[in-house]
């Protein structure tokens, strides 16, 4: 298995593969508005894509939320790709392009543990990750998605 990370430039490209991904996910992007919301605001922010074997497997995306701190806005990868590495092989991609744009705290917002199964799941990828937690806002989405934040600290 041959397994490429590259920085994505190109906002039609973006598009492309971001959509491609997210539609394969509708279990944690099963909100047509949001997912589009998602694509859109992907294309203007720094954008890892990573293939697999030439093919599209997943992408992960940077938001700046201070000058000290990033988030991973939206990461993705197609459900053949989950389980065998390839996740943490985009997170570590994005954790180095972080540090090189000179951030020294991740960050990342998810369903909190417990409400529903698959995103147990990315909860406890993150956990895997080195994020720990930071808060819970019970309603910053709704009441139905409590909104848990995942921070990191990874040392410029």
């Amino acid at each position: 298995m041959y397994v490429q990370i590259k920085e994505i430039v190109d906002k039609n490209e973006k598009e492309f593969i971001s959509r491609q991904v997210l539609y394969d996910l509708p279990e944690w992007f099963g909100l047509p508005e949001s997912t589009e919301n998602y694509i859109k605001n992907s294309q203007d922010k720094p954008f890892l894509a990573c293939y697999v074997n030439d093919e599209v497997a997943g992408f992960i995306v940077l938001n700046a939320t201070s000058n000290d701190s990033a988030e991973i806005y939206v990461m993705g990868l197609k459900k053949e790709f989950h389980k065998i590495g390839i996740g943490t092989r985009l997170n570590n991609a994005y954790e180095t392009m972080a540090k090189k744009l000179g951030y020294t705290y991740l960050q990342v917002k998810t369903v909190k543990m417990g409400c529903y199964e698959n995103y147990d799941i990315t909860n406890k990828f993150y956990i895997a990750m080195g994020y720990k937690e930071l808060e819970c806002f019970p309603t910053l989405w709704d009441e139905h998605n409590p909104c848990q934040i995942y921070i990191k600290y990874i040392n410029k």
